[in-house]
């Protein structure tokens, strides 16, 4: 089976809440990631994508106003 790859796009920059802006991991979650198994590393994907809409429509609403 292969290695599950990181999310990392190398835009790292975190935000208020520790959020990298680039993957959406918090930064407990990137400094956990090569000890994390398998299930732990799709569901750290899954979260961040979800962390990452979040913040793109949150961005969104406040240039609207």
């Amino acid at each position: 089976m292969a290695a599950i790859a990181s999310p990392c796009i190398d835009n790292c920059t975190l935000n208020e809440d520790d959020i990298c802006l680039g993957c959406g991991r918090l930064i407990d979650e990137i400094t956990a990631w090569h000890d994390a198994s398998d299930e732990q590393k799709n569901n750290i994907i899954d979260t961040g994508k979800k962390r990452l809409e979040v913040i793109q429509d949150n961005w969104h609403r406040v240039q609207e106003n």
